[in-house]
């Protein structure tokens, strides 16, 4: 593809999310499906009932500009796709049922766990099948070919992707102004890399995350729910790994690493000592908030540090 294809792909992904958004949050409305929040975050009490489910907008909407632009049939963009949608269907059913019940209660921890563990034990699978077996180490010029490892290394990969990104999801614009750049950023690395399939999905999934967060930014209007998060730490693992790219997630995404180790430290400090506590609240989103940091200053500053990581890793490989 040419420079101008991937631009008219973005900026497609971007009206059609736009419009997506204007048309879907009216009829979220409409169905009640207002977000139930946790009591334990006391800046949130005045959100309960914003319209949830917004994922739905921006990943079909770019799941559709990359198939409108998209050259030929490739079977590694359709497996992509298709866990993507997977992982979307999933949030949406947690969503559905959290709505439903009327509090924050969907799927049970056991059946999101196995769901992850089946479709990352697949991805792994697709690997040594299709032989996207090599992984190349940022900031080097050297790739490593892990062959049957490869299936571990996927399974790890999809799992920690996945609950990252949702983890992520806890303030205003928090988690669609830090996939904005980290799509951004991972498009331009597997492009340089030479992988033209997955830097246009990249790009439009940047494109349609633009667009929704107009309408996600503080004060938010609609949340993009698991439906969203799911599925975008769905799309950020096949994008990482089928194109041999799967160390840079960490390292782009450093602050999606962040954040899932600050709940594990958190836990595991918490159970040894008694209860005592690393963070003033854990994802460390929280606790910067009870520092007294704005949504937005939070929001920009993940956006900023992801920009630059991602930028140095760009910068790396010209």
């Amino acid at each position: 593809m040419e420079a101008k294809t991937y631009l008219s792909a973005a900026l497609s992904a971007f009206g059609i999310s736009f419009v997506f958004c204007l048309l879907l949050i009216p009829v979220l409305r409409k169905l009640k499906a207002g977000q139930n929040i946790l009591s334990y975050v006391r800046e949130h009490k005045g959100k309960s009932g914003t319209p949830t489910m917004g994922g739905l907008a921006f990943i079909l909407s770019a799941v559709l500009a990359f198939a409108l632009f998209a050259d030929g049939a490739d079977r590694t963009a359709v497996v992509t796709l298709t866990i993507g949608l997977c992982y979307l269907l999933v949030g949406f059913l947690d969503d559905f049922l959290k709505m439903k019940r009327r509090k924050n209660l969907g799927l049970r921890a056991w059946q999101k766990i196995l769901f992850q563990l089946l479709v990352a034990l697949f991805a792994g699978l697709y690997c040594l099948r299709a032989g996207l077996t090599v992984l190349r180490i940022p900031f080097l010029n050297r790739s490593a070919d892990i062959g049957i490892w490869m299936l571990p290394f996927a399974v790890f990969v999809f799992l920690a992707a996945v609950n990252c990104v949702n983890l992520t999801d806890g303030l205003d614009g928090l988690a669609a102004g830090t996939c904005i750049p980290f799509f951004l950023c991972m498009g331009l690395v597997v492009l340089l890399r030479g992988g033209d399939s997955p830097a246009s999905l990249s790009f439009c999934l940047a494109g349609a995350l633009a667009a929704y967060l107009l309408f996600n930014s503080f004060p938010a209007s609609v949340f993009m729910g698991v439906t969203g998060s799911l599925s975008l730490g769905g799309f950020a693992a096949c994008i990482g790994v089928f194109s041999g790219n799967a160390l840079y997630i960490a390292v782009i995404g450093g602050m999606f690493v962040i954040t899932g180790v600050s709940v594990i430290v958190q836990v595991l400090y918490f159970k040894a000592t008694g209860g005592k506590r690393v963070f003033l609240m854990a994802p460390v989103h929280h606790h910067f908030q009870e520092k007294g940091f704005s949504e937005c200053k939070i929001s920009y500053a993940y956006a900023a540090v992801t920009a630059l990581l991602g930028g140095a890793c760009g910068l790396t490989l010209l």
